[in-house]
């Protein structure tokens, strides 16, 4: 795990280099906190903006993390359709290509439906990290991170 000093360097190096209001700022370095496992940190940012779905989007994000799914989908009903859904639900369609079953859940109708994937995650909770449906969901978690970071940083 990367130390939170060197992350919150790199955060500031490179939000130098883009022109983003304080909110935005402040979420792009939750979610990256989030990325590299610095889970209260990134909570105490997200609480901070929780009043949109932007930051319940972070918040969310972190409780499924903990894992605390019950309190991961309230703040995923905070986010509402969250804008960043749509890019998900087509990236998470083109990693699910081959498990129709999972796509049909986490995609029903071709959008995304993240209380469904903190269900997915709950379930495969206690499956080891090498078992084929938790790389699947790895690689849907990760496309979410980048998806929403890549939203934060156009908007």
């Amino acid at each position: 795990m990367e130390p939170i000093a060197s992350l919150n360097s790199a955060v500031d190096a490179a939000l130098k280099e883009v022109t983003l209001d304080k909110r935005r700022s402040d979420l792009v370095r939750a979610l990256i906190l989030l990325w590299h496992d610095h889970l209260e940190a990134s909570h105490v940012i997200a609480q901070r903006h929780e009043e949109d779905a932007d930051g319940s989007y972070v918040h969310a994000i972190m409780h499924r993390r903990e894992p605390d799914y019950s309190n991961a989908k309230y703040w995923f009903h905070r986010t509402h359709q969250h804008p960043a859904y749509g890019m998900l639900a087509e990236s998470a369609g083109e990693l699910l290509d081959d498990d129709t079953l999972l796509r049909a859940a986490l995609t029903p109708r071709g959008k995304w439906d993240a209380v469904a994937f903190v269900d997915a995650c709950e379930e495969t909770s206690s499956l080891p990290d090498h078992d084929p449906r938790v790389r699947r969901l790895q690689a849907v978690q990760q496309a979410e991170f980048e998806n929403l970071l890549d939203y934060f940083l156009r908007k």
